[in-house]
């Protein structure tokens, strides 16, 4: 069995589809391999094509939601094209700042931009990221007068911070993990509706003032179109075990991550109102598609 991920490996998508198809192999008593294609649309693509028998996969989720919302026309179509199995885990954001900053929380935040009209920078990587995009929503739910400002990498973003090139960054926490536990980055809030379990002392931004804000990564698993109900709820149901397992809960959670398997009519779902989500942001922010 075969399951494509979008993403170099060493990366969290990546740790995460290792981690549940060793247990999923396991139970099924089936070999999988794990082939990495950095690409979204190839990797899409490729099990686009694929037989519809359950033995070829893909990594799928809010990356795959925000590029279909991003991008004029693709050679896919996400909601016709495949059949979601379930979702895998889901990874917070939070809006951060150094240890040295004078921002204590996004009261501060907010209380900083509303005095000072269109001086608070926040961070992010490239534009039409999740990070990005989060931060447009943020800063659009707030009614701020605010520059997002784009870097190339999560350590760009660091460096910006540090620099007080930027007063805040809305990053992913697994990345950040190490550095919130030693000190050196201050968490204001994570993305979610519930705390994140790894950080329970940080509130989320809908506690924080910004009533039901809610955002984040996620990643799950889909199928060609076609693929038979039988072998969808059976790897729906295998998805789930492994995920449900002491092992994976636990190395997910010590990354950085939330376990979170689903259904297929979750996840159908969930895809659909992610792309339709990104859709608003990204018209409202007036980002051109590409």
């Amino acid at each position: 069995m075969t399951l494509y991920v979008a993403f170099a490996p060493g990366g969290a998508g990546d740790i995460v589809a290792r981690l549940v198809t060793r247990k999923m192999s396991e139970s099924m008593g089936q070999p999988f391999v794990i082939e990495n294609r950095p690409s979204p649309v190839v990797a899409v693509q490729t099990v686009q094509r694929a037989k519809p028998d359950g033995y070829t996969m893909m990594m799928a989720g809010s990356g795959t939601a925000l590029t279909s919302a991003l991008f004029k026309k693709l050679p896919y179509d996400l909601m016709k094209d495949f059949r979601h199995v379930s979702s895998l885990s889901t990874f917070d954001l939070a809006l951060i700042t150094v240890a040295d900053s004078s921002f204590k929380s996004v009261a501060d935040v907010l209380a900083y931009a509303k005095a000072h009209p269109g001086k608070l920078n926040i961070g992010t990587v490239r534009v039409g990221s999740t990070q990005n995009l989060s931060a447009e929503m943020f800063k659009s739910m707030t009614g701020l007068d605010a520059s997002v400002v784009p870097y190339k990498t999560t350590a760009e973003v660091i460096s910006g911070l540090r620099s007080k090139d930027i007063h805040v960054a809305m990053e992913m926490v697994p990345p950040l993990l190490g550095q919130i536990v030693g000190g050196s980055i201050r968490p204001l809030a994570v993305s979610s509706l519930q705390r994140y379990p790894g950080l329970p002392n940080v509130p989320t931004l809908n506690e924080s003032g910004v009533k039901d804000y809610e955002s984040g990564s996620w990643n799950g698993v889909s199928v060609p179109a076609g693929t038979p109900n039988e072998v969808v709820n059976r790897l729906a149901s295998e998805i789930g075990k492994a995920v449900n397992s002491p092992e994976v809960q636990q190395e997910l959670l010590k990354m950085g991550m939330r376990p979170d398997k689903s259904s297929p009519e979750l996840m159908t779902r969930r895809m659909q109102a992610d792309i339709d989500k990104w859709h608003g942001v990204i018209k409202k922010a007036n980002i051109p598609l590409q």
